[in-house]
């Protein structure tokens, strides 16, 4: 992998990381479009870490958020109130959303991996993403906010994400989507979205150091996935600000006619 495509795939990986399109779907179309073939394992590997630029675009944006959710967690934990504060309660329903992804991440991760080595199941699943956002343009009502979100809520969301573990399916766009399905305005869901991504990035990475370790000649690999990180920092962090500004006005019925187009391309191409 050269300098340039870590910084083509990590501007990628930013900007659809949180535009609900599917990250993982395009790092796995746009090399085979643009005739780039690396091994399946470095290429998943690659995929896996790089996420950790959009990670610390999310920890930017939100740090003040995470800070305040983080000290009340603590409080109401060695306070022996967990649930007594907002703050910690939203603590607690991200740490709930993140299970259901964890428990099918590790017991399906061979699977879940030969998925990415296919553009046509990808292109598949694209069209997935487009039907979960028009199903919540349709059910939603968008009259609660975050903060009036319960234990249910937060389950339901998590039990979206697990969708987004095959590539194609956006893991903001099924997230998003579910958030909205149980009547969340879009950018309360989308807010939800973003801070429960923190758990599941740090936890996909820490998985995907081993395999980095495994690779052969890993050393070499290392400076290419620093300008993917980099990249996919920056690109990251204005994502998310232009997507929380966009779902303030707009429906994801755009995102899912691009969803649509692109799966469409794949699958004829």
């Amino acid at each position: 992998m050269t300098y340039l495509q870590a910084i083509v795939l990590g501007i990628v990986q930013g900007l659809t990381e949180f535009i609900p399109v599917s990250s993982s779907g395009h790092l796995v179309i746009v090399p085979h479009l643009l005739g780039w073939e690396f091994s399946h394992a470095q290429a998943f590997v690659f995929d896996v870490l790089v996420q950790w630029g959009t990670l610390l675009a999310v920890f930017i944006y939100f740090r003040r958020d995470l800070v305040t959710i983080g000290l009340a967690f603590v409080r109401g934990v060695v306070g022996g109130r967990p649930f007594a504060d907002p703050d910690s309660r939203m603590g607690w329903y991200l740490v709930l959303a993140t299970l259901p992804a964890v428990v099918v991440g590790l017991a399906a991760k061979d699977l879940i991996e030969s998925a990415f080595a296919s553009p046509r199941a990808t292109g598949i699943f694209l069209l997935g993403t487009a039907l979960l956002l028009v199903i919540a343009e349709r059910v939603g009502h968008r009259n609660r906010s975050m903060e009036e979100m319960t234990w249910g809520d937060a389950l339901w969301i998590g039990c979206s994400q697990v969708l987004a573990l095959l590539p194609g399916i956006s893991r903001s766009g099924s997230t998003i989507a579910g958030g909205m399905t149980r009547h969340l305005d879009r950018p309360s869901a989308a807010r939800f979205s973003f801070l429960m991504s923190v758990p599941v990035m740090v936890g996909a990475g820490i998985l995907a150091l081993k395999d980095l370790a495994a690779l052969p000649a890993a050393d070499h690999f290392l400076l290419p996935l620093l300008a993917g990180f980099l990249a996919a920092l920056v690109s990251g962090y204005i994502a998310i600000r232009w997507l929380l500004a966009y779902l303030g006005r707009h429906s994801l019925y755009g995102f899912a006619v691009y969803c649509v187009l692109l799966g469409l391309l794949v699958l004829f191409l």
